[in-house]
């Protein structure tokens, strides 16, 4: 039986005109200063499959490998660190390009901070990830995981430090119990997805993955002429056509954003265009489980 690819186009350009200054080159060299910040930063490669374009028939092809971010195995990291760098200095009054992390740990600003619990749901990456820059800054985390998340997923984000369980619900289920606990507790949400009354932090992590983006366009040799990414909720893909739609304007690349086929709610959102977010519902089944949400962001679509 072959595999069967539903596709359909949408240009953001024809619906209407979208502001993509948080998105801009001058934004991303200041997420990337931010990160940077950190002892363990280093550019992930951008690796050339050679033999892969030339048995697809291609002039060139390259995967950005991000394996080797902050040894976590995977970008989420970039979104969640840098919306808890944004949180903290909002907080503080200040502007994150004047808390590199030397200053965030240092103990004139945790006094200033006290104890904070950060609170997120999250299949494992992103959970990792918040867990991770918690842990770094040494403030507390608390994650909630789908049903069926992976127990190595889960030692893996408790390793970090959080307390973290896998709930009886979905993703999108997963997240509104975070949200609840945020609100009844005082903690901080920290979703990589926005609705009506929460976009602050949602913004600031679809800035965050903008690093990867950055380093991409500096590997790169020439103008891409095709970008392929993959879609949970959509902050990630948005970043990065977001990104790369400013850098280029009307000579961008073609941009390719791929779901898994029992979670496709950016596919059925750009397929009804009608102005509306399309969700999808029940057991999110797929292989690739940090894809299985259900409910795009309003902000990354």
């Amino acid at each position: 039986m072959e595999d069967k690819f539903k596709l359909v186009s949408f240009d953001r350009k024809q619906q209407q005109k979208t502001d993509l200054s948080f998105l801009s080159l001058k934004e991303a060299k200041k997420v990337r200063a931010f990160h940077a910040s950190f002892p363990i930063y280093q550019k992930t490669p951008l690796i050339e499959f050679r033999n892969t374009a030339k048995a697809l028939g291609i002039r060139t092809m390259y995967v950005k490998d991000e394996s080797y971010r902050f040894g976590l195995n995977a970008f989420k990291v970039l979104g969640g660190s840098y919306a808890i760098g944004n949180y903290i200095a909002d907080r503080l009054g200040m502007d994150i390009s004047e808390l590199p992390y030397e200053r965030m740990v240092s103990p004139e600003i945790r006094k200033k901070l006290g104890n904070l619990t950060f609170v997120t749901a999250t299949d494992g990456n992103h959970g990792r990830g918040v867990a991770w820059t918690a842990n770094q800054l040494k403030q507390h985390s608390v994650v909630y995981m789908p049903k069926g998340s992976a127990r190595e997923r889960l030692e893996n984000i408790r390793a970090e430090g959080a307390e973290a369980s896998i709930t009886e619900y979905n993703y999108d289920d997963a997240v509104r119990l975070a949200n609840k606990q945020a609100e009844e507790k005082g903690w901080i949400m920290v979703q990589d997805t926005a609705w009506e009354g929460y976009e602050d932090i949602p913004t600031w992590i679809m800035q965050g993955y903008v690093t990867m983006g950055l380093e991409a366009y500096e590997q790169l040799p020439e103008r891409p002429t095709h970008i392929f990414v993959q879609a949970g909720v959509g902050s990630m893909a948005g970043s990065i056509v977001g990104f790369f739609s400013g850098i280029y304007g009307d000579e961008r690349p073609i941009m390719t954003v791929v779901e898994p086929n029992k979670a496709d709610c950016l596919y059925r959102t750009a397929e009804a265009n009608d102005g509306k977010l399309h969700f999808v519902t029940g057991q999110l089944d797929t292989i690739m489980a940090g894809l299985a949400c259900g409910e795009p962001s309003s902000i990354g679509w």
